[in-house]
């Protein structure tokens, strides 16, 4: 997709350029559906000077008289997702005006009270945040002894608890989302079947073409063969930096297909995620998505 421009002024930080630097210039490294957005964006550096959003819940969303059903709400509110909330509801471990319901079919009204494992729950509405992440945080999160933790750099950027979308180890660098949707989320990170991803990759040595091929025709590996939807040099005069499109969530994928032949990556960063790139935004910078942008997302 194409990205939007931002509004924000002073000067622009460059960074090295190569044919991947601004994302896919190659059709065959580029989403298919592209959509023109001219929306203004809202940019910002941490939690600092970050107006507040008004919170609204999907009772406020919906009508007075509006119900929404019992697996729906639980996702709503970030609990999981729909097919693992019937799970829940199936267990019993969800109340409502202080009785349990395994209903799969339960609506919830606007003025019921919900409690999850004994706890009050109130859904939230959906929010979709951008971070361009620096070297040296991790994606975990909820973990008093991790230190610098992604969610230090979004700190307060809205009301409603966000979560990384997959994970990046604190070398990796470049575009990370943040989503309480949970549907979404688990799409995207989908082992075989997720979010299109293109990566920057800087190698110890230069890459030899009969690797290169190697990895286009699949890798074993110990959890079984991985595959590399497209890979090329991305500077014919220095074939330490290669060009890399995957679409498989599974955890360090390119580290250890390197590994298996040989190779040690310096630098990996990811320059597109579902369609989504860093453009305007300097590592540490995030932004929410704006409705085109999550309509886009939804379809990936």
């Amino acid at each position: 997709m194409r990205n939007s421009r931002s509004n924000s002024r002073g000067p622009k930080k460059t960074e090295s350029r190569n044919r991947f630097s601004d994302g896919p210039s190659s059709p065959r490294f580029s989403d298919s559906d592209r959509s023109k957005n001219d929306g203004k964006k809202d940019f910002k550096r941490g939690p600092g000077n970050f107006k507040r959003v008004k919170r609204k819940s999907a009772e406020e969303l919906a009508g007075a008289n509006d119900e929404i059903r019992l697996n729906r709400f639980l996702s709503t509110a970030g609990i999981c997702n729909r097919r693992e909330a019937d799970d829940l509801i199936a267990a019993g471990l969800v109340e409502i005006n202080g009785k349990v319901v395994t209903t799969m079919g339960y609506k919830v009204k606007p003025t019921d009270t919900v409690k999850f494992n004994g706890s009050l729950i109130k859904s939230e509405k959906k929010k979709y945040l951008l971070l361009n992440k620096p070297k040296g945080f991790i994606t975990t999160v909820n973990d008093n002894r991790v230190k610098k933790s992604v969610d230090e750099l979004i700190g307060n950027a809205t009301r409603e608890r966000l979560y990384p979308v997959g994970t990046m180890d604190r070398s990796m660098t470049g575009v990370l989302l943040f989503t309480n949707d949970a549907d979404t989320a688990k799409k995207l990170a989908h082992p075989s079947r997720g979010a299109v991803q293109i990566l920057s990759v800087v190698l110890d040595k230069a890459l030899a073409k009969k690797d290169l091929l190697a990895i286009q025709k699949g890798v074993e590996l110990e959890d079984g063969k991985a595959f590399i939807e497209e890979i090329r040099y991305a500077n014919e005069a220095n074939k330490r930096e290669i060009g890399i499109r995957v679409n498989s969530g599974k955890n360090r994928l390119v580290h250890r297909v390197f590994d298996s032949l040989g190779y040690t990556i310096e630098k990996l960063d990811r320059m597109s995620f579902a369609g989504l790139t860093k453009k305007n935004l300097s590592r540490g910078e995030y932004r929410l998505l704006d409705t085109k942008e999550i309509d886009f997302l939804k379809t990936r």
